[in-house]
């Protein structure tokens, strides 16, 4: 989620070399159709505009750990820093043992700038640890309505400082850092990579996943990707409505807050940029990734024109997520050794056409995999002795039910074409 300080000035098209040829594709892939049909559905029965904060907090929370994967590492360890408003939580994740000092990448999960924390980062830092083989570390800030936007980047420099004070005893290659972020974390990531660059810290790579880069102007993918997709129109104006009052007396044309509007972008670190088709910022951040290529940055655009904005959360559900996170993993492993992509990858699905055995099989697997997560996320919350007791109670049922669920994963698989450089 993003959010628009004023969404009546129009930005342009995004225009430059590498950018997509097929920005949106004409229907979601398969399985992220039949998350959207259920979300949809689930929407109509009770709009985003009757919940609270709190209660948007709380439903993107359960919503992450049901639908996310959470593979077993070595180590997770929770911090407690103190950061310029407070005390600030920092979860690291170690995928293995090393006597060696390892590379490390800051999460800095998205959330319109006022939900999401460590729960919603769980699955992405989990998995691209495993895949990148790097310490992962997810960062949490201050959040709006009650900080203003100021906060947020302050938190979070604040972190990269203490991970680079402290990189010997969490067995950190400070030589070797990177961050990264979905959405609103997007436009944290970039915020950061810019103040790294001013600073004179060194990144080996910032990962942009569609972020909001600009908080002043909106694009045409607003109006193309206003409804049916996840975040809505109207979940952006409840998002707006939501930070008036804490960016009411701040620049958000400023870089600090924008940093689409950083008039300078040479030197900054190489980009992985991810984009989706039928994402209402989707411009947002394919403009960005041509702004840093005009600068001679290098960027790895990974474009999914069937998928929706903050897929990478669900990839107990969404093969899209799934690659997108192992593409994420490789990228750090190039980064870290001193390597750099600038090509442009459009992945989705073989086939969009819909037909009743697909449709059929995508529901029940989505539904199947969906339920599973869900009842495992709501006994955590009564008792996770309680929910690791029901998943060993119910070992049986899922061995003898494995096969079926292969027969159902034989979906449409994803392609992926290199349109930059041809």
């Amino acid at each position: 989620m993003t959010t628009h300080a004023n969404p009546t000035p129009q930005a342009p098209r995004p225009s430059g070399k590498g950018l997509p040829l097929t920005l949106r594709t004409p229907a979601p892939d398969r399985d992220a159709r039949a998350f959207l049909r259920m979300l949809n559905l689930a929407t109509q029965i009770k709009p985003i505009e009757s919940y609270s904060v709190s209660e948007i907090r709380e439903l993107w929370r359960l919503t992450a750990l049901a639908l996310g994967n959470r593979p077993a590492l070595d180590s997770v360890r929770q911090y407690e820093i103190e950061g310029p408003g407070g005390e600030l939580s920092l979860r690291i994740y170690s995928p293995a043992r090393s006597e060696e000092p390892r590379p490390a990448f800051l999460w800095i999960h998205g959330g319109g700038f006022m939900v999401g924390g460590l729960d919603t980062a769980e699955s992405i830092c989990r998995n691209v640890a495993l895949a990148a083989g790097c310490i992962t570390i997810a960062v949490s800030y201050r959040l709006a309505p009650e900080h203003d936007l100021n906060a947020s980047r302050e938190d979070c420099l604040a972190v990269l400082d203490w991970v680079i004070g402290h990189a010997q005893e969490l067995g950190i290659d400070a030589e070797r850092l990177a961050v990264g972020g979905d959405s609103a974390g997007g436009n944290l990531t970039a915020v950061i990579a810019q103040e790294a660059r001013r600073r004179g810290i060194k990144l080996a790579l910032q990962v942009l996943a569609y972020p909001a880069t600009e908080l002043v102007e909106s694009f045409p993918s607003l109006a193309e990707n206003a409804d049916g997709y996840m975040v809505t129109q109207h979940m952006l104006g409840y998002i707006q409505r939501a930070l008036a009052d804490s960016a009411a007396h701040l620049d958000t044309s400023s870089p600090w807050l924008s940093p689409r509007r950083q008039t300078n972008l040479r030197g900054l670190a190489p980009a992985l940029v991810i984009s989706a088709g039928l994402d209402p910022i989707r411009d947002d951040g394919l403009d960005y990734a041509a702004r840093l290529r005009q600068a001679r940055v290098p960027v790895q655009l990974l474009h999914y024109p069937g998928q929706f904005h903050g897929f990478l959360n669900f990839d107990a559900i969404n093969g899209a997520a799934v690659d997108a996170m192992q593409r994420i993993g490789a990228a750090l492993v190039e980064a870290f050794e001193g390597r750099h992509s600038d090509a442009t990858l459009e992945i989705a699905d073989a086939t969009h056409h819909a037909n009743v055995a697909g449709e059929t099989r995508a529901a029940a697997l989505t539904f199947w995999n969906a339920a599973d997560g869900w009842r495992d996320a709501l006994l955590a919350q009564v008792s996770p002795w309680l929910a690791r007791t029901t998943r060993w109670a119910l070992l049986p049922y899922s061995a003898s039910t494995r096969p079926l669920r292969r027969c159902l994963q034989r979906g449409a698989p994803l392609m992926a074409l290199q349109t930059y450089p041809t």
